[in-house]
């Protein structure tokens, strides 16, 4: 009986220590790696909304805010010929700076009160023009002031611009019109009419505007 129970206790099988040891860095170093990647995926989050958050903050910093109304001029030329009708020529309105960097408002046409002559500066700024059938993707427009400016093209925070998008050529000297002609060509914006306008600056949000003409067009109109 005694050489039968020592038998047993021969053939007991178990795990020693060194397979322990083993065991346990496996563990360690799986733990380790999987705590590593888990870092990693949460500071590269982390980073990626941090750099969300720093650009909605400079987009915020220079922000073109609409100021007062959006006023349309009818089209002379259209207004002269019965058969094509009568049609919005421009539109103007005036804008501010709702943040703290300046905005450059660098005109590509100049207005002298008779031609609209194209200036020959690259714009940061580009006005866009759409309605249910045509699109003008860079406009003609005009800078000018009201009341005071340190006199260049950047619209600081107590600086009012007034911006005058050209919807048609008839004033336009010496005009050689392009594949993206900045005007409506042979359209015309007549009564009843809906149209958007969106001003994009170099940097900042878009300024959409969107109005309809009433029906009745008078040589000046307030757009609602």
């Amino acid at each position: 009986m005694l050489n039968r129970l020592i038998r047993l206790h021969r053939n007991q099988k178990g795990i020693t220590g060194l397979e322990t040891a083993i065991i346990l860095i496996a563990f360690v170093v799986v733990a380790a790696v999987f705590a590593y990647t888990v870092l990693s995926a949460g500071l590269f989050s982390t980073q990626k909304s941090q750099e969300a958050i720093y650009s909605g903050l400079k987009e915020a910093e220079s922000t073109l805010i609409l100021r007062g109304s959006v006023v349309a001029y009818t089209d002379p030329d259209t207004v002269t010929d019965p058969a094509t009708g009568v049609g919005v020529g421009k539109v103007q309105f005036t804008v501010t700076n709702n943040g703290k960097d300046r905005i450059d408002l660098t005109a590509p046409y100049d207005f002298d009160g008779t031609d609209l002559t194209a200036s020959g500066v690259e714009n940061p700024l580009q006005i866009t023009f759409s309605d249910e059938a045509v699109t003008v993707p860079d406009c003609a427009w005009t800078l000018g002031w009201v009341g005071k400016n340190n006199g260049d093209a950047m619209l600081d925070m107590d600086e009012k611009a007034i911006i005058t998008v050209w919807l048609h050529d008839y004033a336009l000297s010496a005009y050689a019109a392009g594949a993206n002609p900045p005007f409506l060509a042979a359209a015309k914006v007549d009564t009843y009419h809906k149209l958007n306008i969106e001003v994009k600056p170099a940097t900042g949000a878009v300024l959409a505007i969107q109005r309809t003409t009433p029906a009745l067009l008078d040589t000046v109109m307030d757009l609602h």
